[in-house]
């Protein structure tokens, strides 16, 4: 049973979600996000394409290609395009200066690639995950296989509490191949220099930590929306 509170912010995910929709041009091509609040997207965009809107999509997970397919969102990849005209997503956690924290549903990399090819990257998400400062939640870190327990090690050495993320009785995988590391650094203060700290520790893929990479966020509060642009 859904509670008032998860209707709350659905309706909030819902009213983003269709904010981003709206701006969406003819012949755009467009990254595709992953998770709850990029559904509402996608389902607004479907709405659109139905009345006549031509665009192409590259999904950043499997979860988002197979929803696309449903919608009858049609899909292209980076054999046929480099750059986007968009890329709509949404975040786990950001803050004030657009920095966020993303991929704890596990495509955090493919999310970093399609956002780095984009003209302009839009961030949807309901209000309660507007924040002071980041680390309430953990940072997902993608790191190989091979050797991740170095990784783990090092990491906690550092006072960093690290969890392998599990399937059941097994390590998730990631669309990669890679494992995930949940990795607990309380409120951060500086997370331009913790991703660069984690990024310089041999065996990590990449973070979810996004610093600077959002353009323009558009916030649900209740049926309405709020749309902030960086540097304004």
């Amino acid at each position: 049973m859904i509670d008032d509170s998860e209707l709350a912010r659905n309706t909030e995910k819902k009213a983003a979600g269709r904010a981003a929709a709206d701006m969406v041009e003819d012949g755009m091509v467009l990254g595709l996000g992953t998770g709850s609040t990029v559904d509402f997207f996608l389902r607004a965009l479907a709405e659109r394409i139905r009345d006549g809107l031509d665009v192409r999509g590259v999904p950043s997970s499997e979860r988002t290609a197979m929803r696309c397919r449903d919608l009858g969102i049609e899909l292209t990849d980076f054999k046929a395009t480099d750059t986007f005209d968009l890329t709509i997503d949404g975040a786990d956690e950001i803050d004030s200066a657009f920095q966020m924290i993303k991929g704890r549903g596990g495509a955090l990399l493919r999310e970093k690639i399609v956002a780095a090819s984009a003209q302009k990257v839009v961030i949807i998400v309901d209000s309660t995950k507007l924040v002071d400062r980041l680390g309430s939640v953990a940072v997902p870190v993608e790191v190989v296989r091979f050797g991740h327990e170095r990784v783990v090690r090092r990491l906690e050495t550092q006072g960093v509490k690290c969890a392998l993320r599990m399937a059941g009785d097994i390590p998730y995988t990631t669309e990669n191949g890679h494992y995930y590391l949940d990795c607990d650094f309380g409120l951060i203060a500086n997370p331009p220099a913790i991703q660069a700290r984690l990024m310089a520790t041999a065996g990590v893929v990449e973070t979810g930590l996004f610093v600077g990479m959002c353009n323009v966020l558009i916030i649900g509060r209740g049926e309405e929306t709020v749309v902030k642009r960086r540097g304004n």
